[in-house]
């Protein structure tokens, strides 16, 4: 996806586009992006569609070792050529979806895809020794993601106990080619140093939150008391500080926190409520 300054044959922007991929043109825009991964000496760095190796050569200098992956053959050929007997990156011919997570703690950095961002995001959320991910991707995806908007994923919220979302610099469209039609961003997400939540937790937390975002009566509270008494939900909303009718959407993650300690165990509401967890 990234690029250096001199636009390359025409046949080749044909293939990014049908790939969902934009080549970074600016220089100057790379070395932000990599300052804004924080990328320590000795850090293993998966990056994600590296095309030309905009962002790579920046990785190359700062991490200890670089895994590229490089869906299309032309890209990946180039740049295994280039890093010929530099043991400090690898090129992977492979759609980095399906790239098995390494053993050992390692960051994620890219100009991915803005088409396969929902894949590669799930991906990073699931990876157990990821520490970071600084992904460029559609402006509009990193704003709903971090909450920018005032509002918050299903997504974010199951996963806030494990991570920090953050929403970094616009980058504006005439800054790729070809020119897509909006402008990007970085969104940057971090492992908490301590979770939230222990890890036998996250399960009852997670249910809370499909029930939560299960839509019935168009509210937090109104979706909540399928499993859970009118009171108990009232209880747990003024704890949390939010209204009973608040739409699900604009419930922060911390709120949900507070939601999570105060209420007895989630239970679909077929199978009938567990007993009540103790309260932390």
């Amino acid at each position: 996806m990234s690029r250096p300054t001199a636009r390359p044959h025409t046949r080749i922007p044909a293939t990014r586009k049908r790939l969902s991929q934009n080549f970074l043109t600016e220089p100057a825009t790379a070395r932000r992006i990599v300052a804004a991964a924080g990328i320590g000496r000795s850090e293993l760095v998966l990056e994600i569609g590296p095309g030309d190796g905009m962002l790579t050569r920046h990785l190359v200098r700062y991490a200890g070792r670089v895994v590229a992956y490089e869906k299309d053959p032309h890209y990946a050929r180039r740049l295994s050529v280039r890093y010929a007997g530099n043991h400090r990156i690898q090129v992977m011919n492979n759609d980095f979806r399906f790239a098995e997570p390494p053993a050992q703690p390692f960051a994620v950095v890219g100009n991915i895809p803005f088409g396969a961002s929902t894949d590669i995001l799930r991906w990073c959320l699931a990876a157990p020794r990821l520490t970071a991910a600084t992904l460029l991707t559609q402006y509009e995806f990193a704003r709903k993601y971090s909450g920018d908007y005032g509002r918050w994923t299903k997504s974010t919220v199951i996963h806030w106990p494990d991570w920090i979302p953050a929403l970094g610099e616009r980058i504006d469209r005439s800054a790729f080619f070809p020119v897509p039609r909006v402008d990007g961003a970085i969104l940057r997400i971090v492992r908490r140093p301590v979770p939230l939540l222990p890890a036998g937790a996250r399960g009852d937390f997670r249910r809370m939150v499909e029930l939560g975002f299960s839509g019935i009566g168009g509210s937090l509270a109104a979706s909540l008391r399928q499993a859970h008494s009118a009171r108990a939900v009232s209880r747990a909303c003024a704890a949390a500080g939010i209204a009973t009718d608040l739409p699900v959407g604009l419930v922060p993650p911390a709120a949900w926190l507070t939601l999570y300690h105060r209420l007895p165990e989630t239970a679909s509401p077929r199978n009938g409520r567990p007993a009540p967890r103790r309260r932390r």
